[in-house]
């Protein structure tokens, strides 16, 4: 039981954020739900933008907010130069709880005749669902430039006209999570 406070703050998924907004309706409150970020390539990277990108899509293994889930390709886009780039963390095939969710990725893709492309640390699979599984990073073709911003799913978005490659990791002091400043809100009590 939370009792007696002013207001709260709560963060899990899109499941319990159902009954955090119940629970704690008649207080000040911030709900946070599950979000991830995304990446808008065009086939123009560098080397290093796409080896920046891979920090961003690895770092935590994809459990936060600010972790690289999705990329938005253009439709003729080569994926050998990022998967290259991505051999960067090579060494967390030989970690154990990574290589597990890499196996059962891999076996779940085989077994359904999946389409998938790998660098032996990750696999990339065409899917319109902002969220994937650890070991994984979706993508989806775009026929011209996207216009993406944040939104209920999407914490950030890196690319060249957006969020640095590499930076998904750093947040500056106003970069507040679900673009809300919690130190307003506190301050707002």
């Amino acid at each position: 039981m939370l009792k007696n406070c002013d207001a709260y703050i709560a963060t899990g998924s899109n499941s319990s954020a159902i009954y955090f907004e119940k629970y704690f309706a008649k207080y000040p409150h911030i709900i946070r739900k599950n979000r991830t970020s995304v990446a808008i390539l065009d086939g123009t990277e560098t080397t290093k933008q796409l080896e920046d990108l891979a920090d961003d899509v690895y770092m935590y293994f994809g459990l936060g907010c600010r972790n690289v889930s999705k990329i938005l390709v253009p439709r003729a886009y080569d994926f050998v130069p990022l998967l290259t780039a991505f051999n960067k963390y090579d060494h967390l095939k030989n970690h154990n709880k990574y290589r597990n969710n890499y196996d059962y990725n891999l076996a779940i893709f085989i077994l359904n005749n999946q389409y998938y492309m790998s660098n032996e640390s990750i696999l990339l699979s065409e899917n319109t669902s902002a969220f994937s599984s650890i070991a994984v990073l979706h993508f989806e073709y775009y026929d011209a430039m996207p216009v993406m911003k944040q939104s209920e799913e999407i914490q950030a978005i890196m690319g060249k006209d957006f969020i640095p490659f590499g930076s998904a990791q750093t947040p500056t002091l106003f970069d507040f999570a679900d673009g809300i400043s919690t130190i307003d809100f506190i301050n707002s009590l």
